[in-house]
């Protein structure tokens, strides 16, 4: 049975394997991950064909977890903004640029600032 969708990811209630892939992310877990040395030394089919089904999983983690992030946040905003606060609080998003960018490197205020966008909605 075919359990992947449209996009060749798994659906969002397959969480086979998904438990302990979340755990190994979480710990950062990269002790099994063999990085080929050069042309001399590449990956196999068979190690090719597993790293994909793991990209897969992590991006169905992500995709669920962005999901989630955005309907957390859309909840926190609107609340600020019923108890007449602002939309943002400045500070805070800094913050999340700045420890992405600290984590991810160079891409990653790019990444923090579409996950904001996506729970606050644009500004100006």
């Amino acid at each position: 049975m075919d359990t992947s969708s449209e996009s060749g990811l798994p659906e969002a209630d397959n969480n086979s394997g998904q438990d302990e892939l979340a755990a190994d992310i979480s710990a950062g877990n990269n002790a099994d991950i063999r990085m080929p040395s050069g042309t001399d030394d590449p990956l196999s089919d068979a190690e090719i064909q597993k790293y994909r089904e793991e990209i897969n999983k992590m991006d169905r983690i992500i995709l669920d977890a962005v999901k989630r992030r955005t309907k957390v946040s859309q909840a926190v905003g609107k609340t600020r903004m019923g108890s007449g606060g602002t939309r943002l609080v400045h500070t805070r998003e800094i913050s999340i640029l700045n420890q992405f960018r600290d984590e991810l490197g160079e891409e990653g205020p790019a990444i923090a600032s579409a996950l904001l966008r996506m729970g606050r909605g644009k500004l100006g």
